[in-house]
């Protein structure tokens, strides 16, 4: 069945289903005539000359310049000629997409003043899989992301690059392929496929979908290394977190619970200290904060998604437009920047019990650096030497964009989002968390594998998942393959999906 757009109700489930799944869109029939509508309201101010931001004018510094007849006719191709600006290498397809999808989404609305034409080619090129060509970099998330969503629009002359059937061809040539018509661009066409933060937003849904599944195994993780610490279970009854009452510290606990449920920790049957270190006490509390700000960024990005960001807009039921600034990107720049800080934050907290797993000091009788043969054989310690060089290059990528801003445009555009550089960074973050979560996951499987009690199911599960890839290391081996095999591991999801096939949803 394919997803109908209408311009509201867009989920970041819906954006990684189209964006990365590939699943086909339709353009429901109001949103076609609300399309029509307005663009017949946009026509007829052009025939009575009425100036209007971006259509008979210039745009940023040269807004003031009104354009005759003729120039209207050309000045939306070289708007995109002129934007089309990036550098850098090609920008992952499923980005591409996603910010497409956003864009349809916007003209749904009908206040965009584009043609019909437009949109439904937008519409085409998802479901036959012409995606564009995109440098990575370039844009500063405002005015829109105007220099990828410009190589967008350049296929709209068939123009630019895309990829067909996996071939980098000419957006001609792309098109002609997947039997689409070039619809060309007239009056408003090029600005109301530009001028919004569409591939931010875009980015940032798919990023906090992969984020809450990366959270999910921190969690999974954490009652792993729990389980081999001999933790203290009373921190995660659900009663004390209610009593405070951040939902995502409940929803924290009660994933852990879930995960040492029936094991011997859960029941009480191994000895424990009173009380625990942070690392170890305060989790609930800790990885329930990165839910909580990743539940305000997913409210503020799918807020964004089924939002008209544009400008200018175009109201028929008053006969107006205005002209604002609702391209600006900080409204999703900022808690995405928040979710640099998350992921980061989260990262350290597991680098820290598998500090705990290799020191005997600390370890509650686990062997030193989980080798049999300590002195001859150095087990996991430079694991750990890994995990903390990927946390420092994410502590120094979680340094906020949105605090960045350099005026460009000759001051007519003195404060921008710089929400690309937030986006972009997002998932250099996300890439490191994969590969620490991966060394904690193998440390804690290596402990557990010293231990002689019961487990809980969800940590068992997991368990059996990661020697499924990661043998015991019983002597020394050259550990990089084991490192990176868990961190394709954890990016893969494998694990969440076989623990949560068997406890229920974590969430």
């Amino acid at each position: 069945m394919n997803y109908v757009i209408t311009g509201y109700g867009l989920t970041i489930e819906d954006v990684v289903a189209v964006a990365r799944h590939h699943k086909k869109v339709e353009l429901h029939a109001e949103a076609k005539e609300r399309i029509n509508r307005c663009r017949a309201m946009l026509e007829r101010k052009i025939e009575a000359r009425e100036i209007m931001y971006g259509v008979n004018t210039g745009i940023g510094e040269f807004s003031e310049v009104v354009l005759d007849d003729d120039q209207v006719k050309d000045f939306q191709k070289y708007l995109i000629y002129n934007h089309a600006a990036g550098i850098g290498e090609a920008m992952e397809l499923e980005y591409v997409r996603a910010a497409m999808l956003g864009r349809i989404n916007v003209h749904a609305h009908g206040n965009s003043g584009v043609r019909l034409a437009i949109t439904e080619t937008l519409v085409e090129m998802l479901n036959k899989g012409v995606t564009p060509y995109v440098c990575q970099k370039g844009s500063v998330g405002a005015s829109g992301d105007l220099a990828p969503m410009s190589q967008i629009a350049l296929l709209m002359m068939g123009e630019g690059e895309a990829y067909y059937q996996g071939e980098l061809l000419s957006g001609k040539e792309a098109l002609h392929r997947a039997e689409i018509e070039i619809p060309g661009l007239q009056a408003r066409d090029g600005l109301a496929t530009i001028n919004g933060s569409n591939v931010l937003t875009g980015m940032s849904a798919i990023f906090l979908y992969d984020a809450n599944n990366w959270l999910k195994q921190a969690e999974i993780a954490a009652a792993m290394s729990l389980e081999a610490l001999k933790a203290n279970m009373k921190p995660y009854n659900t009663k004390l977190h209610e009593a405070r009452g951040f939902k995502g510290a409940i929803r924290s606990a009660n994933a852990i619970r879930k995960l040492v449920e029936g094991g011997d920790l859960e029941l009480e049957k191994v000895p424990h200290k009173v009380q625990d270190a942070y690392s170890m006490r305060s989790t609930p509390q800790v990885i329930g904060a990165a839910h909580d700000a990743l539940q305000y960024a997913r409210s503020q990005v799918e807020i964004e998604l089924n939002g008209v960001g544009d400008n200018p807009i175009f109201f028929p039921d008053e006969n107006i437009q205005l002209s604002g600034a609702n391209f600006q990107g900080t409204p999703v720049a900022l808690p995405m920047d928040m979710m640099s800080a998350a992921i980061t934050m989260i990262s350290v907290l597991s680098e820290r019990r598998m500090n705990r797993l290799n020191n005997p000091a600390l370890s509650v009788g686990l062997p030193a650096f989980l080798t049999k043969g300590a002195g001859m054989f150095s087990g996991m310690m430079l694991s750990q030497y890994t995990a903390d060089m990927q946390i420092v290059e994410q502590r120094i990528l979680s340094a906020p964009a949105s605090v960045q801003s350099i005026p460009a445009a000759a001051d007519q555009e003195d404060f921008v989002s710089m929400g690309m550089n937030t986006a972009i960074k997002n998932f250099q973050i996300l890439d490191n968390a994969y590969g620490i979560l991966g060394i904690e996951f193998m440390a804690a499987a290596q402990a557990l594998d010293f231990r002689e009690y019961q487990f809980g199911r969800g940590v068992q599960k997991a368990k059996e998942v990661i020697r499924k890839y990661v043998e015991f290391l019983d002597i020394d081996r050259p550990l990089h393959k084991d490192h990176n095999t868990m961190k394709k591991l954890v990016k893969s999801c494998e694990i969440l999906n076989e623990v949560e096939a068997l406890v229920g949803s974590l969430e």
